[in-house]
């Protein structure tokens, strides 16, 4: 390796830029750097680190001039317990390569010279035998910045011959997969700023306090109350943001949305106060009457209400039993949405990671449509609704062009592993090349960049262990992380990676949001730790690819880059050195973004990207694929493991679910003492439920099924439904000697089994027995 390239790729960390820093008093010897937090939570705020001596001593937030058209990006107790991530014990401070098995957590110190030729003598001999198609770039980088690892390891994979692609997330990929059927688009939200036009608004599985959704997402909705809208949550849990935001809570069965929306839907039709005129101008299917050409009779939507296809109408009386809401509440619920004008359904990711996750995606679509609320400001159109079609001008690191064109959703990355090769469009595979049915190749090489969804988010964990311990499976796992997670012990060879205190890069709020933050590097790079930018230049080396790699490029010169994209459509965005000083600009925007509402004008001019132009309560597209738990119009089906129509209700007659917990994103900052004083991981149940098995508040206990087991220690609390077990999401996989998870990690109880339409997780789904330890 050259001299030059070692400068190329370490020139902009060998310490921190003094542009940026900030003095705050003489004589004090601090100086303030401004920077942000970029994991996955939705939010993305402003961070400033106070560094004496090279050291960080302190973490503030924004501290701009804070009004209603520009609220400061404050920062939650994540972000600004960061400080004890930074400075964690347990930081990886040196390459690594497996020595026991793979997952035994078993490695020794090598150099990175070692570490890198490791790997890409490990490429060769993968595309030699396999092809490209046997490379995947994993899900997930413990981060969402604009310069993360997982854009490094996909960019370097494409000059190397390409990878296998996924599409879809685990977070929201039957939103994303199922609104584009009702509305042509999965961007179907209005923005944050439109919610004080508001009278009613509904936060269905949506919990905005805790899961962020855009920094100011709660806020928004604060400033919609302060001026007269009605908030109402429905969830199985009194969550932070019905304590926050709600004058009302409605608590509902999980996995039952579907069921209270069809008898809402009931209410409406029979009373008479659905938007009839906006159903026959802007809609397809509601009716018999507007049923497109080739459907069958019977099969519109109006019709499964009211009962006229399969016999059963769809009373509030007959979800009542489903739902656990009474039928009153419902026949309330109903008219208060159906008469309040312009109200908004917003609808959060809960209930589209479970069984059937497409139906309830759809049924606000549905709902929305049967109010008129479409393209209206103050109103909402369902479906994914914080996603937003308004422009934020900010570039990329280009990924270049991959050669491997197949596609496996993201959540079925075992099955490619496993049996890859047997693996078609019934699967759910994508673009397959003319004349080739299956994958090429199963998964043989992995890069996981930081994520911890390898082994700790994803389904079934014990499962996972298995296919992973299994080297004839996947040959070869790279992985980068700060820390060795659950998924990091799996690795063969393992290298140390940077905080964004230790590097710069730059960050943009997701869904509700027009920010771009600017990440100054604070502190030098600890220990060995390195960058992802140089630890895939030099892999690109070892693979004599480096100058395609960096194009001779810095990693401030590529970050100077593609802010020329936000200079060239943002006349008052400043010049690179002064963002960097500032480190956050906002793009304003003359009014509220409205979804659809050049639609709702002229449908005409302004066609939906359906097949009709319309919005699709019924679709034939899905009625032509002809999949078992997909029909054509948004109804209730009853789950697996989803309640006591389950003949495995009668062994595990709990529900359980794994919610995101404020006090970490996903399964990152969980080994942060601080947060973990404020929120331990606990099981969460109802007293009732506990009486029952002579469970009191703060014992241990066991939660298990067929999958799986862990322990842990009961929360008892009202603030959850009967019936219903709550283990927040993202604590560490930590097994004994016989398996049994020691540290609350809910997917040794998750299934692997996929959604029928965007395969999909369904990790929301599962039934659970608890027993005292």
């Amino acid at each position: 390796m050259g001299a030059g390239l070692r400068r190329l790729g370490e020139q902009a960390l060998a310490s921190p830029a003094a542009a940026v820093r900030n003095p705050t008093a003489a004589g004090s010897g601090i100086t303030v750097v401004p920077s942000g937090c970029a994991h996955n939570c939705g939010g993305h705020c402003v961070l400033k680190a106070w560094v004496k001596d090279g050291r960080i001593i302190r973490i503030t937030t924004d501290d701009r001039p804070d009004s209603p058209a520009d609220p400061q990006l404050r920062a939650c107790p994540r972000g600004r317990a960061y400080r004890r991530r930074v400075y964690h014990p347990d930081r990886l401070e040196f390459p690594m390569k497996r020595v026991g098995e793979r997952g035994d957590g078993r490695f020794e110190r090598i150099s990175w010279d070692q570490a890198t030729t490791l790997i890409a003598d490990a490429m060769r001999r993968v595309r030699d035998a396999y092809g490209p198609a046997a490379f995947y770039n994993h899900y997930a980088s413990g981060g969402s910045s604009l310069f993360a690892g997982s854009q490094m390891s996909a960019r370097l994979l494409n000059l190397f011959g390409g990878r296998l692609n996924y599409y879809n997330s685990y977070s929201s990929a039957c939103s994303r997969w199922a609104t584009p059927y009702s509305l042509g688009t999965e961007d179907s939200g209005n923005s944050a700023d439109d919610f004080v036009n508001s009278k009613l608004v509904i936060l269905w599985g949506f919990n905005p306090a805790e899961t962020i959704f855009g920094t100011n997402t709660s806020y928004r909705l604060k400033l919609a109350r302060q001026a007269g809208a009605r908030i109402i949550v429905i969830d199985p849990r009194l969550t932070m943001s019905v304590q926050a935001l709600a004058d009302e809570w409605i608590p509902i069965r999980a996995g039952t949305d579907n069921a209270l929306m069809d008898a809402m839907a009931f209410v409406m039709i029979t009373e008479g106060l659905h938007d009839q005129a906006f159903l026959d101008r802007y809609c397809v299917g509601f009716d018999e009457e507007h049923l497109p050409e080739g459907a069958p009779g019977g099969a519109s939507y109006k019709s499964y209400v009211l009962g006229q296809a399969d016999g059963t109408p769809k009373t509030p009386a007959w979800a009542e039993p489903f739902t656990q809401i009474p039928a009153a509440t419902i026949t309330r619920l109903a008219r208060e949405y159906a008469t309040t004008k312009p109200a908004a359904l917003l609808a959060g990711l809960a209930f589209n990671r479970r069984a059937y996750g497409e139906q309830p995606v759809r049924g606000t679509v549905t709902l929305a449509a049967m109010t008129g609320n479409v393209g209206k400001s103050g109103g909402s159109a369902g479906g994914v609704s914080y996603s937003v079609a308004r422009p934020l001008p900010v570039g990329g690191l280009p990924a270049g062009h991959n050669p491997v064109t197949e596609a496996i959703p993201v959540f079925k990355w075992t099955d490619a592993v496993v049996r890859g090769t047997e693996m078609t469009a019934a699967d759910g595979v994508l673009h397959l090349p003319d004349g080739q049915t299956t994958l090429r190749s199963n998964i043989r090489f992995i890069f996981n960049t930081a994520g911890n969804t390898l082994v700790n988010q994803h389904g079934n964990i014990n499962r996972t262990d298995r296919i992973l311990r299994d080297r004839s499976l996947v040959e070869f796992i790279v992985v980068t992380d700060q820390f060795l997670t659950p998924s990091a012990r799996y690795a063969d060879v393992v290298l140390p990676a940077i905080t964004w205190f230790e590097k710069n890069d730059m960050c943009t709020v997701w869904g509700h949001g027009a920010s771009l933050i600017f990440m100054n590097q604070a502190i030098a790079p600890m220990h060995e730790c390195r960058s992802d930018y140089d630890i895939f230049t030099h892999v690109a080396d070892k693979l004599g690819l480096a100058p395609q790699f960096t194009e001779g490029r810095t990693e401030l010169q590529w970050l100077e880059e593609m802010v020329k994209v936000s200079q060239a459509a943002d006349p008052t965005f400043p010049s690179f050195e002064e963002f960097r000083r500032r480190g956050v600009h906002i793009f304003k925007y003359d009014k509220p973004h409205v979804a659809f509402a050049d639609f709702r004008e002229d449908p005409a001019t302004h066609p939906l990207k359906t097949p009709s132009g319309k919005i699709e309560i019924y679709s034939s597209r899905l009625a032509d694929m002809r999949i078992e738990g997909l029909p054509a119009v948004a109804k209730f089906i009853p789950e697996w493991e989803g309640g006591p129509w389950d003949p495995l209700f009668k062994k595990y007659p709990l529900q359980a679910i794994g919610s995101h917990y404020a006090r970490r994103v996903h399964s990152t900052h969980d080994n942060v003492d601080w947060l973990e004083e404020a929120m331990p991981q606990r099981v969460y149940m109802n007293p009732i439920d506990a009486q029952a098995r002579g469970v009191s508040d703060g014992d241990p206990v066991r939660v298990f099924n067929d999958r799986g087991e862990l322990r842990g220690r009961v929360r008892l609390t009202k603030r959850i439904i009967p019936g219903l077990v709550d283990i927040p999401q993202g604590a560490w996989w930590t097994p004994d000697a016989k398996g049994v998870d020691r540290r609350g990690c809910v997917n040794v109880l998750t299934s692997e089994r996929a959604t029928p339409g965007a395969r999909g997780n369904a990790q929301h789904t599962m039934l659970v027995e608890v027993r005292k330890a």
